[in-house]
């Protein structure tokens, strides 16, 4: 099992009140905080202000600091001259810290320095196995002469998985260039684990039956998904060109199926290697709808930026996130409308772009949907409206052979941490979109009218995960007689029986005395509850009835056996229910011709001449 903890610094917006707030200027400011994250979730926050008067005109007597924290208490304060009596109200980014000195900032070149504690559980919480901190960055930077900041977490974390923004030195220590406007992201550990419920609504309006099928969450290279329950059972479940699972269902004319599907998942920090061909990246480079790789802008565009961190950059600072775009449900942009529209975007905008621009400049793209965690919807906004889902992209790196996911828009949202270069363990991919801008529909989509608002996706950190055993089961459609010198052609159904996606396996099938004595098939990776029918052919030279011939099924270290007869009749209820049909219908046409035949040769025979007396 892994230990794992994900840290964010959080944001101070920080502002002085003074006598005349014209001439705050007349001060330099530098902080210095230490965070101290503690195993039961509390974390004090110790924050050390110097103010230094750079004038003799002007004095500061208070001072006030917003935090961006909506809990905090034990609040505490003092300068040189003992305790200070803050004052806490609720502001609308937090809460803000009022405080009075004991003495005056009096004379040029005089300092202060004063000291403010608190303790919060707004930055801790350990959820799965996983710890969070969660902290904004520094809102004017430009107000401060120095920011240091300094983190510390126990022992028993380890040493973490990644940092953010990117430190030269194991201290976990940040200097005001570091940081700019970015937060600080910190995670120990390499896995997190979910266990998710999620409900689908199918229904057939139309006259005539119809196949339909809905997108179970995917394996992909950051994640692994396990299935313990679909219920009803699909007639299959099958995976697309983009690897997405698909389970498929046949309802009959007006008749609706809600279906519900429970499993876990393990969410991964690094992405394994998946490589591709240049045939089978052309795909994701096309244009489509909402991605308009042929307008010249965008085009042009993409020729100045020509890689995947430039887009990235260009997209981050030249789009603004839209709250109210969220709650309106207002139609989709597209990656030309973003553009247009810069300051009206939310999530599926700034992917559209990116992955627009990244196709039109030769980098493979494409879109992921699904769920991402968040406890701050102002700096991690989430924005396709049905349950609440987030969407992000993705491009492929040639040289690591891999997929890289990325996420523009809470770059844009946190004011600059970094998600391009390391995302983290919050972002669950239900739904891959590469092939078709569009489709498939992610769970959470799949409404009955006038019930859209009804939850259908719960998603539950969880501390154990147990992985099942790969388990295939084989059935083969082999007919029981053959007649001599026949072929012998037949199907072998392997399906995946258990909750975890199948390895690719070889098919072998042995024959006791068939030609050729063996064959095999490669049977590539099958989806949980999916199958897949492998059709066979073996020859035969025995002319002599009653011979047997064993065939032999083996697959993942299991066999089956059954056998052929060779026989010169071949009898059964197929063949006797064809026989009597061709029987009857022989017979029938015999009647109609015998029938057909007499008519004609009463037409053919001349009348009888007439015979009576003659005058």
């Amino acid at each position: 099992m892994f230990r794992v903890l994900f840290a964010v610094l959080a944001c101070f917006l920080l502002f002085f009140i003074t006598p005349n707030i014209t001439h705050a200027a007349n001060f330099t400011t530098d902080y210095a905080i230490t965070y101290t994250v503690q195993e039961t979730s509390l974390t004090t926050a110790a924050v050390q202000v110097t103010l230094t008067n750079t004038t003799d005109d002007y004095y500061a007597s208070s001072y006030a600091i917003e935090v961006g924290f909506d809990d905090i208490e034990n609040v505490k304060a003092s300068d040189p001259s003992g305790s200070l009596s803050p004052n806490v109200e609720k502001s609308e980014n937090g809460n803000k810290i009022s405080l009075d000195f004991n003495k005056k900032v009096v004379g040029l070149g005089n300092k202060l320095t004063f000291t403010v504690t608190f303790d919060t559980r707004n930055i801790a919480q350990k959820r799965g196995k996983v710890w969070e901190i969660n902290i904004p960055g520094i809102a004017h930077p430009e107000n401060f002469a120095s920011f240091l900041v300094r983190v510390n977490v126990p022992d028993s974390f380890g040493k973490p998985t990644y940092i953010k923004p990117q430190l030269s030195s194991g201290e976990l220590l940040f200097t005001k260039d570091t940081l700019g406007k970015s937060g600080i992201s910190l995670a120990f550990g390499a896995v997190q684990y979910y266990d998710f419920s999620l409900a689908y609504h199918l229904k057939n309006a139309n006259v005539f039956p119809i196949k339909t099928e809905i997108a179970l969450p995917p394996n992909t290279n950051y994640q692994t998904v396990y299935i313990s329950q679909i219920e009803p059972t699909p007639r299959n479940v099958i995976k697309d060109a983009d690897g997405n699972w698909l389970a498929e269902y046949y309802l009959y004319s007006s008749q609706r199926i809600d279906v519900t599907v429970l499993g876990k998942a393990a969410v991964s920090l690094e992405p394994q290697s998946e490589p591709l061909t240049e045939k089978e990246l052309e795909k994701y480079l096309v244009a489509k709808p909402f991605w308009e790789v042929n307008n010249k802008t965008l085009q042009k565009k993409a020729e100045e930026l020509k890689t995947p961190e430039a887009i990235y950059e260009y997209v981050t600072s030249a789009l603004s996130y839209d709250f109210t775009r969220v709650s309106q449900n207002l139609p989709r942009l597209g990656a030309k409308g973003a553009l247009e529209n810069p300051t009206s975007a939310v999530c599926r905008e700034f992917t559209d772009l990116f992955i627009t621009l990244a196709r039109a400049a030769g980098i493979p793209a494409r879109e992921l949907n699904g769920f991402a965690y968040t406890e701050n919807t102002k700096q991690r906004p989430l924005s396709l409206v049905q349950d609440i889902l987030h969407a992000w992209p993705e491009y492929y790196d040639k040289e690591r052979q891999r997929w890289v996911m990325v996420d523009p828009t809470w770059e844009n949202t946190t004011g600059g941490v970094d998600y391009f270069n390391t995302l983290d363990f919050d972002h669950f991919v239900f739904a891959i979109k590469g092939t078709d801008s569009e489709y498939p529909v992610p769970a959470g989509g799949y409404k009955y009218a006038g019930l859209e608002d009804v939850k259908d996706v719960s998603v539950f950190f969880t501390e154990t995960l147990l992985v099942p055993q790969e388990k295939l089961a084989i059935t083969p459609d082999i007919p029981e007689k053959i007649l001599p010198w026949s072929k012998v052609k037949g199907t072998v159904r392997v399906k995946n029986v258990g909750g975890l996606e199948s390895t690719n396996h070889v098919l072998d099938i042995e024959s006791s005395s068939l030609k050729p004595k063996r064959k095999e098939f490669n049977v590539t990776k099958i989806p949980p509850f999916g199958y897949v029918d492998i059709p066979f052919s073996f020859a035969t030279s025995s002319f002599l009835t009653n011979t047997v011939h064993k065939l032999t099924i083996t697959i993942n270290n299991q066999s089956i056996e059954d056998t052929i007869t060779v026989t010169p009749f071949i009898f059964n209820r197929t063949v006797a229910l064809g026989g009597i049909i061709f029987a009857v219908t022989t017979f029938i046409i015999s009647l109609i011709a015998v029938k057909a035949w007499r008519l004609r040769v009463q037409r053919s025979t001349p009348p009888s001449p007439l015979r009576g007396k003659s005058d």
